[in-house]
Formats: C-alpha cells, structure tokens, sequence
C-alpha cells in the first residue's frame, strides 16, 4: 500500500507542476524523487542534521533513479555548519584508474572513438566512485545520528520493494544498448507478447535485492566495504569481465581514491554573495555568466523577453569559450581562477557584446596567469541529480551527484549501476599541437558541469540554495535560477518554470513547447542560429522567506518539496 502511495504522489505531483507552499518552513527538503524526499524528511524529523538527510535521500536516488545517480558515481557538496557559521566544499568527483592515459579513447589508428557507443558502454569509461566516500566523510563531522540507521529507509525500499516512475521509463524506452547488456537487461527490462524486450511498464514493483545486500554490508562495514571490500571486489570483476572495453581498474585505484575538501568558490554579486564549487566544477563559469551580466540593469528585463534572451546568450558563449580552454582538475592543471574571475577582465569580455548584434565567433580570452591550451571536445549528457535540504538546526546541504550519462557506463555491480564518468574527458588529447587541459591522465578527475550553489544575504545568512542536473546545459540552468532568485525576486517554483534559452556555442537555443519560439525571428535578425529543443534540466531551489524557507521542484522531472516544522 505504501508503494502504491508514494507511485500515486509521484504523478500527482508530476502534474500538479509541483506547486509550493505558501508558508515558509523551518526546515526543507527538495529532492529529484518523492521517495527519497519521503525519505529524507524522516530523517530531519527525527533530528538528523540535512547530512544525515542527504545520505538518505542519495543512497534512495541510485535506487530510484538509476537512470541519473548513484553510489556507483560521484557528485560535489556544498555544506554551510550554522554552529560554526561556515561554508565546506568538498569533492567526490570520480577519479580515472592509474592505468589510464591520454590515449584511452582512441582508436589504434589514433582516430578518436565514436561516443556512443563505443566510449560510453562498457569498463573503459568507469572512473572511481567516490560518492560513498563523500558521503562518509561529510557524516563523520556533520552528522548527528548513526551511519547505519541512515540506510534502514533505503534496505527496507530495496527488498519490498518500489514503483517505476513516468522518468524511469521513459528514459529505459530509448536506452538502445542497455536492454543487451546484462544483469542491467533482465532487470529493467520484460518481454511482450511478440517476445521484444520492453521496459518495464509505469508503476510495477521493482525489487532490489542485490542493492539491499550492498547497503547492509556498507551500513555495517562504511566505505572500507566499497574501496576496500566485497563492494570493490563486485565492480573490479564487473568491469574486468565486460565484452565491452573491459580495463583494468585495480583495487590500488579503489584504496587510493580520496575525497577533497576544497575551498569554496565566493563572490559578490550586487548585495549578494555567491558561492559555488571550484574546478573542477561548473561554479567558476556560474559565477563568470553573473559578473558579466552585473553590468546591465535585468531587473528591466522579462525573463523571457528576446532583448534579455539576447544578452544572456551572448555572454553565456563567452563563458563557456573560456571554459572549453581552461577548467579542467586544479591538482593537474594551472587553472587561472583569479584571472577569470577579475571584473576587469570581465568587464572587458563584456565590451565585446553587441545589443543589436550576436558574435557570432566568440574566442576564449587571456586573463592574468593563463597558460595556453586547446579545445575541449564535450559531449556530456544531461542526466545527473540535485537536491538542497535545510534541517531544523539551520545547517543547509546543495549537492549534484551523477554517474553522468543515462545509466552511466551499463555496467552494474551490486545492485547500482556503475558511471561512465572518464567520458567527460576529452576524447582528444591534443589539437593544434597543443594539449587540451581536460585530456586523460592517471587519477586525474574530469571537469564537470555540475554547479550546486549557495547565495548569502548581506549579513551573511543564507538566502537560497539552487542546483540542476542537464549536461553541459547544467551553467545555463543554475546561473539563470540565480538571476531569477535575486534580480526577479521570484518564488522557487516561478525560478525552475523559467524556460529555458542558452548558448553554448555557436547555437542559442530556446526550450520546446514553451513560448520562447516565437522569439525565434527576433533572434536571427540579430544574427542567432537558433534551434528549438528539449531542455531536460531538474532545478531544485530552496528560499529563506521571513525565518523559514519554501522551496521549488523542477516540473521537468519528479521532484518533491516537503517542508517540516518539527
């Protein structure tokens, strides 16, 4: 029954467009699913601090949403501690296997491989986890309540049992390696009538024993079983018994993998200040599109006006052209976060916007320290989940976590299905004759798209929490839900509704089945290429209002917002 209760929330809040609360709440929770939100809700009432929260609410997600996330994957985290009134940025990103070196994606002609599926599917593209990691190391210092009665919610969903949500289906229906490859294809997939595989159908009971193994064995053993461990043991063979590009990730790899604490990436913007994680996350070009676009009034702006659209475009291009030459892993690459981030050389890339015309050739600049690199080839999916959570004691968490592509690599060990993290490297190490600053290397992380964020008052309380899953797009979403939180003084819910126009390169794009195509002709009198697509983004916002918070859930997927008072 309950279940069935839960699948039955899911679609009403699918078409509810997830409406928020008029009065604010003590504490929050916002999630990419109402069983983790459920969840995780739980926890915070029985008073655990929004860590012991999240870990809930993450270990839920890879079960639920394995199409997006999971403990086979990583993520970044912002955490503010209100009792020490401080801001933790720590790093879970995965991390390439020592054998790994710049030519892992190409071909023995020296051709580069084709994406999908020859990069993606299979052991090639599988960096270490390090999620579970994570998730550890933020318990052991902000966590309030056991690490194994963490996983009590998640074990009891795994063995009894949950319903396949509209998402998850719908994303199985064009996976079209996944149902080949097994245990991932017996497990998602049934045969109709005709004897073609299909998904599973919307609402069926899906029963995970072998992830309820795992999350036993990791409530008891914590990462130790996942690096060193029966878990590490699982993937490792996994991976070394694939037909698809099996390589050798080692248990050296695993035992060697750490979790960063970073500091975090802050800056003002108007009366605010901003923060974010550093490379090699999305924050820098976040924090780049707003310093650029501080210099025009857009509170004078409709947030879906062509004039705006225009303005954002262009300086989302040159943000992104900065990005595609420099971030790439701070610990192996020189990256001139300074320099990108000075207002004069912002305010200088910003002379190059021209309101009645769009560039239609944006090159990356050279701030102070830059060291010259090559482009980088992205091809990163939109997949990936975000959820912030504020608890009763004031702590607040912003993470993204992802194991990149639509069931990352296909590969699946434990009951999770495992990333295809290395393929958000360039697949090219080299062009030109330069070397690209994102290209493979051993134990090197790969730079992301991932932004999850934290926006301080001017007294330095908070004043919201934003993020998104959605690729590269992942800049765009985050940077116009800030725009929308701070110059429009919207709602969480009115932010995430926004519809969606970016450029990353040289297109602008405008979201589908929104009112942003009739802008279409505007734009390309101005000398856009536009195009007219889907934009899959899963914002999730939290909103101090008065002493409390509301929040807003992204009515692209099938997040829940609930809001607790004790």
């Amino acid at each position: 029954m309950k279940n069935s209760i839960l699948f039955l929330v899911t679609i009403f809040y699918l078409f509810s467009n997830n409406l928020e609360s008029s009065e604010p709440s003590k504490a929050i929770v916002v999630t990419a699913n109402p069983y983790a939100s459920e969840a995780a809700a739980n926890i915070i009432r029985k008073g655990g601090t929004a860590i012991d929260a999240a870990v809930t609410a993450q270990l839920i997600l890879t079960l639920t949403t394995p199409q997006a996330t999971g403990i086979g994957g990583g993520g970044f985290m912002l955490y503010w501690d209100n009792d020490e009134s401080k801001l933790y940025a720590i790093d879970g990103r995965e991390k390439a296997p020592f054998s790994a070196d710049q030519n892992l994606f190409l071909n023995k002609d020296g051709t580069v491989m084709d994406f999908y599926p020859d990069a993606v599917v299979g052991g090639k593209s599988v960096g270490v986890p390090g999620l579970v990691k994570l998730m550890e190391e933020a318990h052991q210092r902000f966590g309030k309540l056991d690490w194994n009665e963490l996983f009590n919610e998640p074990i009891k969903l795994a063995e009894e049992g949950f319903n396949v949500s509209p998402a998850l289906h719908r994303t199985l229906s064009y996976m079209r390696y996944l149902k080949k490859i097994e245990p991932a294809s017996s497990f998602y997939y049934q045969y109709d009538s005709e004897g073609n595989t299909i998904p599973l159908d919307i609402g069926s009971l899906l029963i995970n024993s072998e992830y309820a193994k795992t999350l036993k064995r990791i409530s008891k053993l914590g990462s130790e079983d996942f690096y060193n461990g029966k878990t590490a043991e699982l993937i490792i063979n996994t991976i070394k018994d694939s037909i698809h590009n099996p390589i050798l990730l080692t248990r050296e790899d695993f035992k060697n993998y750490n979790v960063i604490w970073r500091e975090p990436l802050c800056l003002p913007y108007r009366e605010f200040s901003i923060c974010g994680m550093p490379p090699p996350s999305g924050g820098i070009s976040v924090l780049m599109i707003l310093k650029m676009l501080e210099n025009y009034d857009i509170k004078s702006y409709k947030p879906t006006s062509p004039e705006f659209i225009h303005i954002f475009s262009e300086v989302s291009a040159l943000a992104y052209a900065d990005r595609d030459f420099f971030n790439a892993d701070p610990d192996y690459i020189d990256i001139p976060v300074e320099g990108l981030l000075d207002n004069k050389y912002l305010n200088d890339r910003t002379k190059r916007i021209d309101l009645k015309k769009s560039n239609r050739n944006p090159k990356h600049g050279k701030p102070l320290g830059y060291s010259e690199f090559s482009k980088n080839v992205d091809i990163s999916m939109p997949s990936t989940s975000h959820l912030v959570i504020v608890d009763l004691y004031g702590n607040a968490v912003s993470i993204t976590s992802t194991i990149e592509g639509p069931f990352g690599s296909h590969l699946m060990a434990g009951g999770f299905m495992l990333n295809n993290e290395l393929t958000d490297f360039s697949l090219l190490p080299e062009k030109d004759g330069l070397s690209i600053a994102n290209r493979v290397e051993s134990g090197k992380r790969p730079r992301s798209s991932m932004s999850p964020t934290i926006i301080f008052d001017k007294h330095g309380e908070i004043h919201s929490l934003t993020g998104s899953p959605g690729g590269n797009s992942i800049i765009g979403y985050v940077a116009k839900s800030i725009l929308g939180l701070l110059d429009w003084n919207m709602s969480p819910q009115e932010v995430v509704a926004i519809p969606h126009y970016l450029r990353r390169n040289k297109n602008t794009e405008l979201e589908k089945n929104t009112i942003l195509p009739i802008h279409k002709e505007y734009l390309e009198n101005l000398g856009h290429e536009v195009i007219v697509v889907s934009k899959r983004s899963g914002l999730h916002v939290a909103k101090k209002v008065g002493k409390g918070f509301i929040g807003g859930a992204d009515p692209r997927r099938e997040g829940l917002v609930i809001q607790i008072d004790q």
